[in-house]
């Protein structure tokens, strides 16, 4: 295990990026390419393989136009969902992770690319640096839902009395200016690539049952998705203060 002392968070996202396209990645796959700043080391180091002829023959799906523009930006040969329904391995960051590899995603906006994409995934590498990791999904990081614009209040007050949701809700909070950050950072209301809007659930404590949750929110009309990730991820690869850890 590498020392890792005295890292920046960004150096140890490097090394958790790198080290997942590293061990998984190979010429001739389909690639699901992950969204926000660890996901963004992936991406820089499958173009830095593509370049030097490490890999070759692969073809890789974005998860947002942030990524798409990276990927672009280095060479990545790309397509979507229309061409390529199955995916050999998806790379991406999670918000938060619990004991049993439940994620929350979407802080970045991209929840419903995201998950489409690393539902299709033979492998969904989650990777994440040690500050992510929780006892329980909930008040460390607000749980992004992407909801339809048409009747969007209704839609939020409908998702805030479910009761795996109600019970443990602080507030209900609609996102606003860049859909990319859960900080608010202008007067209009967020928009998604996909034209929704997001509201951000913050909660005073842990969610006791996540799965309910979550099937509640994707049994909510007017839900398009939700930023919980249950039994998604095939393997979470964590950058800490002791080193990287699988």
């Amino acid at each position: 295990m590498a020392n890792t002392a005295g890292l920046s968070q960004d150096e140890l996202k490097k090394l958790v990026g790198y080290k997942a396209v590293d061990d998984h990645v190979r010429s001739g796959m389909v690639v699901g390419l992950g969204t926000g700043s660890t996901a963004f080391f992936a991406v820089e180091r499958v173009g830095q393989k593509l370049k030097a002829g490490e890999l070759k023959d692969i073809i890789c799906i974005p998860t947002s136009e942030r990524t798409r523009e990276q990927a672009e930006s280095l060479g990545i040969p790309l397509c979507t969902l229309n061409e390529k329904s199955h995916i050999d391995v998806s790379i991406d960051g999670a918000d938060e992770v619990d004991p049993d590899w439940n994620l929350v995603k979407g802080g970045g906006g991209a929840l419903l690319r995201e998950k489409m994409v690393e539902i299709v995934s033979d492998k969904f590498i989650c990777i994440v640096d040690e500050s992510k990791l929780c006892q329980g999904l909930g008040p460390g990081f607000p749980l992004p839902v992407e909801i339809t614009p048409f009747c969007h209040e209704h839609t939020m007050r409908v998702v805030a009395a479910l009761p795996a949701v109600q019970p443990y809700l602080k507030e209900a909070v609609l996102r606003m200016g860049s859909s990319s950050t859960n900080k608010r950072d202008g007067d209009s209301i967020a928009v998604t690539d996909n034209g929704n809007y997001i509201v951000d659930l913050h909660f005073k404590e842990t969610l006791k049952d996540a799965p309910a949750a979550a099937a509640q929110l994707k049994g909510t009309v007017g839900v398009v998705d939700h930023g919980l990730f249950i039994g998604m991820a095939t393997e979470v690869i964590v950058a800490g203060k002791q080193g990287v850890y699988v």
